[in-house]
C-alpha cells in the first residue's frame, strides 16, 4: 500500500537521507519494498524537487553499533548543516527511540527546482 510521510532529511554521499524509528510504517513499508519518492520543498512552498529511487536501510541489525552511530550523525548534519550541541545524548536517544537511517539513492529527479 502506497503511504506518505513528512520527514527531515538532508543530502547524503550520493542521495538523500532521513532517520525513522524502527516502528513506523514507513520503514515496514520500506522494508518490503525498497522503492521511493521523496519530495523537497524550498520554504516558500512553490518550488520542489522529488527523488525517486531505492532505500538502504542502516539499522542495528546490519550495522555495527559505531557504524550506525556515525551514519545518524551524518544524517543530523545533513538535515540540519551542523553539529549537535551534544552528541552523547543524541547517541543515546537514538539508540533509546531505536532510530535507523534510510538513504535513497535516486535513479530519477525531477521538480521545479531541477
Amino acid at each position: 500500500m502506497a503511504q506518505i510521510s513528512i520527514v527531515t532529511c538532508g543530502a547524503y554521499r550520493d542521495g538523500v537521507a532521513f532517520s525513522t524509528t524502527a516502528d513506523r510504517a514507513k520503514l515496514l513499508n520500506l522494508e518490503r519494498d525498497a522503492r521511493c519518492s521523496l519530495m523537497v520543498s524550498k520554504q516558500d512552498w512553490g518550488s520542489y524537487i522529488v527523488f525517486e529511487g531505492k532505500a538502504t536501510i542502516l539499522s542495528s541489525e546490519n550495522t555495527s553499533a559505531d557504524g550506525l552511530r556515525d551514519a545518524l550523525r551524518d544524517v543530523y548534519r545533513a538535515a540540519t548543516s551542523g553539529d549537535h550541541p551534544n552528541w552523547p545524548e543524541y547517541d543515546q536517544a537514538m539508540i533509546d527511540d531505536r532510530r535507523v537511517a534510510v538513504i535513497v539513492v535516486p535513479g530519477q529527479i525531477y521538480g521545479t527546482a531541477v
